[in-house]
C-alpha cells in the first residue's frame, strides 16, 4: 500500500553522531512558536477573563473571534514561512521529544477548558445566548483537538494513538482515527474519498456527504479488519467502539456533575467542533484529482494533490497542518519536520481565512474555481468534479478555456 511507504530518516539511530554535530548548526525558527498552540484550548478560561474585565458578555464568543478574526490578521501580519529543515537534521528534529509534549500538553488544556465550560453552562447564569458563544468557543478548542489528534493518530506509538482518541472524545468523532489514515490517505484526491471535496461542490453540500461517508466508511474498514479475523467488530477492540466509549464515559462524567441543562450547550460545540475539522478538509483538496495508471489504479498520492499553504501563524496553531502536500506525501513525517514543496498548488491565504471564505460559496467560487482550472493548465477535465455541477461546469471553462500559464 503506497500511502504508508515508509519515508526514509524514519530508521532510528544510524548516525547520532552526525545528529549531535549538526544540531546546534541549525535553528528551528518556529521552536517556540509550538508553544503557542497550548494558547488555543485556554480560549474558553480567556473568554471568561475578558468577559470580567470588560463585561460585555459578547466575548463568550472569543472563540470564533480568535479562528475567523485574530488568526487571519495574524497571518497577514506575519505573512509566509517558506523555510524547510534541511534534510540532514529531519532525523534529529524527529527524535526532539520537546515537541512531542507542545502535542500531549494540548489535551489537558482541551479537558481543563471543557471541564471549566460545563461549570459554567451548569451554575452560572449567563443567559442563552452568551451560553452558545461559550459553546462555539469550546467547539473552536475542540475542533483544532482534532488537528492535534490528526498529528498524534499517524504516529506508531501506542500512547499517541490513545492520545488522539482522548482529543477526539468532546466531539465524538472518534471513528475519524480510523478512516483518516486508513481510508482518507488511500482515497485522497479521489470521487472515492468523503473527505476530498469536488469542483462545484459547495461547503454546505460537502458537509453532510463527508460526515456520513467518513462513517461509513471507517465502519466498513473495521469491519473488514474483524472479518478478517473471522471475530465480531462489536468488541472494546474496535477502534471506532473504544473511542466512541471514551466519548460516552467524558460526556456522561459531565452530565451527571453538572446536570442535563448543559447537553444543548455539548451538542453545539460538538458539531461545530467536528464542522471545524471538516472545513479545513473542504480546502485540502478541493478539485484536486489523482490521474489514473495503465491497470485502472489511481497513481501514487503526490504533492500536487494538496492544496498548501505555507502561512506562518495558521501553521503554529495547527501544527504544520497546512503543509499537507508533504503530509500526504510522507504520513509518518513528524508535524516540527513537514517541508513546504515547490510547484504543491498553493491556497490564496491561510486556513482561518480560506475558512471564512468556504463558509460563504459565492466568495469560495470566485477564489478557487480558476485556480483549480489553472492547475489542470486550462483543462477542466482533469479536475475532480461534482457530479451535479458538471454541466455547469464544463459549459463555463470549456466554452472559455483559461488562457494556459504553462506548458502543462
Amino acid at each position: 500500500m503506497s500511502a504508508h511507504a515508509h519515508a526514509p530518516g524514519h530508521h532510528h539511530h544510524h548516525h547520532d553522531s552526525d545528529a549531535q554535530a549538526i544540531a546546534p548548526t541549525w535553528k528551528d525558527s518556529k521552536r517556540y512558536a509550538w508553544l503557542l498552540g497550548i494558547v488555543v484550548p485556554a480560549l474558553p478560561i480567556a473568554a471568561f477573563a475578558l468577559v470580567e474585565v470588560t463585561g460585555l458578555g459578547l466575548f463568550w464568543w472569543f472563540g470564533p473571534m480568535f479562528v475567523f478574526g485574530f488568526m487571519p490578521l495574524l497571518d497577514t501580519v506575519f505573512g509566509t514561512d517558506p523555510n524547510n529543515p534541511p534534510d540532514n537534521v529531519i532525523k534529529w528534529l524527529e527524535e526532539d521529544r520537546y515537541y512531542r509534549w507542545c502535542t500531549y500538553l494540548f489535551i489537558p488544556m482541551q479537558y481543563i477548558s471543557l471541564v471549566f465550560a460545563c461549570w459554567v453552562w451548569g451554575t452560572q447564569d449567563i443567559g442563552v445566548v452568551q451560553s452558545i458563544g461559550l459553546a462555539f468557543t469550546v467547539g473552536s478548542v475542540n475542533g483544532i483537538a482534532i488537528a492535534n489528534a490528526h498529528e498524534l493518530g499517524h504516529k506508531r506509538e501506542a500512547i499517541e494513538k490513545w492520545l488522539a482518541k482522548v482529543a477526539l472524545a468532546p466531539t465524538w468523532y472518534g471513528h475519524f482515527f480510523v478512516e483518516h489514515n486508513r481510508g482518507h490517505h488511500v482515497r485522497v484526491s479521489t470521487p472515492e474519498d468523503p473527505a476530498s471535496s469536488r469542483l462545484g461542490e459547495n461547503f454546505y453540500e460537502f458537509l453532510p456527504r463527508t460526515i456520513i461517508g467518513s462513517f461509513k466508511s471507517s465502519w466498513k474498514l473495521e469491519k473488514l479488519r474483524f472479518d478478517r479475523m473471522e471475530k465480531s467488530p462489536w468488541t472494546l477492540k474496535n477502534d471506532i467502539v473504544n473511542a466512541w466509549a471514551i466519548s460516552l464515559v467524558v460526556w456522561g462524567v459531565l452530565l451527571a456533575v453538572f446536570g442535563i441543562d448543559i447537553l444543548p450547550y455539548m451538542l453545539i460545540q460538538a458539531f461545530f467542533g467536528f464542522s471545524l475539522l471538516e472545513v479545513v478538509n473542504y480546502l485540502e483538496h478541493y478539485g484536486l484529482l489523482r490521474g489514473k495508471r495503465e491497470d485502472g489504479r489511481y497513481e501514487r498520492c503526490a504533492p500536487e494533490h494538496s492544496w498548501n499553504s505555507n502561512i506562518v501563524a495558521s501553521n503554529v496553531f495547527l501544527y504544520h497542518l497546512q503543509r499537507h502536500s508533504d503530509h500526504h506525501a510522507h504520513p509518518l513525517r513528524r508535524y516540527q519536520a513537514l517541508r513546504n514543496w515547490q510547484g504543491a498548488p498553493e491556497l490564496p491565504a491561510g486556513y482561518a481565512t480560506m475558512i471564512v471564505a468556504a463558509y460563504l460559496p459565492p466568495v469560495w467560487k470566485r477564489v478557487m474555481d480558476h485556480r483549480v482550472v489553472e492547475h489542470y493548465g486550462g483543462d477542466v477535465t482533469k479536475a475532480n468534479i461534482h457530479p451535479r455541477a458538471r454541466r455547469r461546469i464544463m459549459k463555463k471553462w470549456n466554452a472559455h478555456p483559461a488562457t494556459p500559464t504553462s506548458a502543462a
